[in-house]
């Protein structure tokens, strides 16, 4: 039978699928525009299980707020290509508003939240079956402040909440945007694990042997070292990215405010990126032809 260009254009429209597949459809459905998009649904439902399997290093952050209530989301895919699209970012804004609305104790349970018609993994699989990358979504966070919330996210790709108690809303981003640039792994030295703080000291001890003084002045030149060290890796002790002049925990005092919590997403943080991407398959493939 005789499809029509306008037809194949309606359907690709309607279904994002490509011109090829869209034509295929409808001559097996000779011609039904519904039939035709029910059976591309179908075989790119299919399309996006078999991507699964295939990780994502890419990706962004997204965040929605409501007053003192944020969550942030990170969503990944295969190439920073996807992930500059607005489909993808308009996806994981999705996820994000949803999150925020929706009392999802994990991303299973996220993902099963209806937004619009569908859910949003019948959504994020229709995503997948149109770009033809795998799409997942890999954490989400809620944030409540007491008194002030501050939110920064800096190119889509790091993303950071600071909670505050006292302060207002300007230095919790002032400190949310520190976060993000600075990454410290602690509030202060309270939250430093003990166990970080012996291997720490464990270390610094060591480094002291060779340095002929009395033990009571290695001692404390390992505390006077360790303070260094917490002031490294504690967001209280570091200089202010705004003003290294200052520390976090000067601006703090000064404000009469305290961080009861910071939270900092990174896309593609702890992910192994692949490295024989596209290239190293096209070439294992001539490669493969020639034999």
């Amino acid at each position: 039978m005789n499809i029509t260009a306008d037809t194949v254009k309606q359907l690709r429209e309607r279904t994002g699928s490509g011109m090829m597949e869209c034509k295929k459809a409808l001559v097996e459905t000779q011609g039904d525009l519904d039939a035709a998009a029910e059976l591309l649904r179908k075989s790119g439902l299919a399309k996006a299980d078999k991507k699964a399997s295939r990780g994502g290093a890419e990706g962004t952050v997204a965040v929605e707020r409501s007053g003192l209530s944020a969550v942030l989301v990170e969503v990944n895919c295969e190439t920073d290509f996807v992930a500059r699209g607005e489909e993808f970012a308009g996806f994981a804004r999705d996820v994000a508003r949803v999150a925020l609305n929706a009392s999802a104790a994990d991303v299973n349970a996220l993902l099963a939240q209806k937004h619009g018609t569908a859910t949003l993994d019948e959504q994020r699989r229709a995503l997948i079956a149109k770009i033809g990358e795998n799409i997942s979504v890999r954490r989400f966070v809620r944030v409540t402040a007491p008194s002030a919330l501050g939110v920064y996210i800096h190119g889509g790709r790091k993303g950071s909440l600071v909670a505050l108690k006292g302060g207002d809303d300007s230095l919790a981003k002032d400190l949310a945007m520190h976060v993000a640039a600075m990454n410290p792994p602690y509030i202060d030295a309270n939250d430093v694990p003990p166990a970080v703080l012996d291997k720490e000291r464990e270390i610094l001890a060591e480094q002291t042997k060779s340095e002929k003084k009395p033990p009571e002045i290695i001692a404390k030149m390992v505390e006077g070292r360790l303070r260094k060290f917490l002031a490294e890796i504690t967001l209280v002790g570091q200089p202010f990215v705004k003003d290294e002049d200052t520390t976090v925990e000067k601006l703090l005092k000064k404000a009469g405010a305290t961080v009861v919590q910071f939270v900092r997403y990174e896309v593609g943080a702890g992910i192994e990126k692949k490295q024989d991407d596209f290239v190293n398959e096209v070439m294992a493939q001539v490669k493969g032809a020639g034999h």
